[in-house]
């Protein structure tokens, strides 16, 4: 099964001061998916009030002048990128695993927030502070939150969650079901009805995947 490509040359050398953080207090929590898509709490989805401007991003949250697009470009870099100027990513090398595609070019590139804006919205987030949904939106600190894939399909993807929208390539899809039920927990995020019978039967096929995640407080 194809993984999610993991984080880049210069990941280790990137410190990133959030607004919110996984308590020191707090034990990174490891659960097979099946289980883990237990532990989401049920909830109906209201999207009254959703505005996107209510998820500051991208933000420079470490003012080391590059802002939380460049930082997940270099970061999910599989070769050292080519940086102008203050922080401007021209050249690397990406694999979006949502498709199977490799691009060198970040302009082909959205990043895209697992749990999109509008979805973590309806989850939960409209009852957060503008500060959390910042730190929502600008995540760096798991490598699940936010990932390098194709605009088209992240485009594609839209606000959508699994019950309407899976990567069109097969093989990505445990790994993305885990990465979306990791990002729900961490944040505390709630799903519906639909939303969780598809995450259950998703994993019903995908017995080796674990899922990994530190909560926010």
């Amino acid at each position: 099964m194809i993984k999610k490509t993991v984080r880049g040359l210069a990941a280790a050398v990137l410190t990133v001061l959030p607004l919110f953080s996984a308590s020191p207090a707090q034990a990174v929590e490891v659960l097979p998916l099946a289980d883990a898509v237990q532990q989401l709490p049920l909830a109906d989805e209201s999207r009254e009030g959703y505005e996107r401007t209510s998820f500051k991003h991208w933000v420079d949250a470490d003012r080391d002048r590059c802002n939380t697009r460049m930082e997940v470009l270099i970061a999910e870099s599989r070769v050292e990128p080519t940086i102008e100027g203050a922080c401007k990513v021209v050249a690397g090398e990406w694999y979006s695993y949502y498709d199977g595609f490799t691009l060198t070019e970040p302009g082909g590139l959205d990043i895209d927030h697992m749990v999109p804006l509008a979805e973590a919205w309806d989850s939960g987030a409209s009852a957060w502070s503008a500060d959390r949904r910042e730190a929502y939106a600008n995540d760096l600190d798991a490598e699940r939150s936010l990932v390098a894939v194709t605009a088209r399909s992240n485009r594609s993807k839209s606000d959508q969650d699994p019950a309407t929208w899976l990567p069109p390539l097969a093989d990505a899809r445990c790994t993305y079901a885990t990465d979306w039920v990791s990002t729900k927990l961490r944040w505390g995020l709630s799903v519906d009805q639909p939303e969780a019978d598809a995450l259950a039967e998703l994993a019903e096929g995908c017995g080796q995947e674990t899922v990994e995640y530190e909560p926010v407080v």
